[in-house]
């Protein structure tokens, strides 16, 4: 949630020309993280660096907290196949 409130946040900032299209998608992007949106998220955070619609110091920071998510969510991931993986040898072995 904490990466979703600061791209709001930086998200404010952008020019108005550009409020229906990279702010909108960026927001979408950001609140759709759990299914998979991360990658899309940092493309869009590199482009509005890229054409100053952001402040370097405040892309970095917003890479850092996609960062730190991708860690929680590839940890989570870690946790659950050791799981799947016994429950398909035990249906394989019963």
């Amino acid at each position: 949630m904490q990466l979703t409130r600061e791209f709001y946040s930086q998200t404010a900032a952008l020019p108005k020309g550009e409020i229906v299209g990279l702010q909108s998608q960026m927001r979408r992007a950001a609140v759709s993280i759990p299914s998979g949106s991360l990658y899309e998220l940092e493309t869009q955070i590199q482009l509005c660096e890229d054409l100053n619609f952001i402040q370097p110091i405040a892309a970095k920071n917003l890479f850092e907290l996609c960062s730190e998510v991708a860690r929680m969510i590839n940890g989570l991931l870690k946790t659950l196949k050791p799981k799947d993986a016994k429950q398909a040898a035990n249906q394989l072995t019963c």
